[in-house]
């Protein structure tokens, strides 16, 4: 299977399918999961660390246990689109935490994001004294999530 500039035969796949559901898994048991001993595994492994397809690993944690339970999802025009008025909202974006996920769209309005915080009152500041003020913003509209139904590639 071809994925972008880098090749992936049956056993990548496999790989990455079983890390992608588990990445604290050892090498045995991967090497088992993938029908490999282990040193092509590791070295499967490697390769695919070193050509970007995997990008790294991290704990997913559980944002509701850790009191971050109210979601937004958040339109955004902007009053400029050009190049410099998008790379100064994108790096003002980065900067505060309460931004889970940025993504420019093709749509009658420019960014849609996803906002986590604690509380409705929470979400007012965040909304009124941090993304309002981002460079070129002209405009919001935030839809509010009742309940996830599907995150992280898994249920919610």
């Amino acid at each position: 299977m071809r994925s972008g500039d880098v090749e992936l035969d049956a056993f990548d796949s496999k790989i990455l399918e079983v890390l992608a559901s588990d990445g604290r898994t050892s090498i045995t048991s991967l090497a088992k999961q993938v029908g490999l001993s282990k040193s092509p595994t590791q070295m499967r492994l490697r390769r695919l660390e070193a050509q970007g397809v995997i990008k790294g690993y991290k704990a997913m944690l559980d944002p509701v246990r850790l009191g971050l339970d109210h979601v937004a999802f958040i339109e955004v025009k902007l009053n400029d689109t050009r190049e410099a008025a998008l790379k100064a909202f994108n790096a003002a974006v980065r900067q505060l935490p309460e931004i889970e996920q940025a993504h420019m769209i093709a749509s009658n309005f420019d960014y849609l994001l996803k906002v986590r915080t604690s509380s409705m009152a929470s979400y007012r500041v965040v909304l009124g004294e941090k993304i309002s003020t981002l460079p070129h913003v002209a405009s919001t509209s935030t839809f509010v999530v009742m309940e996830a139904v599907k995150e992280f590639g898994g249920e919610g």
